[in-house]
């Protein structure tokens, strides 16, 4: 329990944070699963335009703090090339 009040406006700016973040990682998670839907149904100029929509997104999480820099740039490289291997 915080008694102090510097430690009261540090549990008051982690909640602030904790909603903040918490909103950045679902909207995150719903390009990536546009993505996947796209390349679920097969449809490869879909899966490009979801795929491109979310890399910005992506990274702005990275610069946020949200996702980590390599997780970011190992989801894009992966979600890419199964894109890619749909014109196959």
């Amino acid at each position: 329990m915080a008694n102090t009040p510097q430690s009261k406006k540090r549990a008051r700016q982690n909640e602030r944070r904790f909603a903040i973040n918490k909103m950045r990682r679902s909207r995150i998670r719903t390009f990536l699963r546009k993505v996947e839907e796209a390349i679920a149904s097969g449809q490869q100029d879909a899966a490009q335009t979801a795929l491109r929509e979310a890399q910005p997104e992506l990274m702005r999480g990275v610069t946020k703090g949200v996702v980590h820099k390599n997780t970011a740039a190992r989801k894009i490289s992966r979600l890419s090339s199964r894109v890619k291997a749909l014109a196959a």
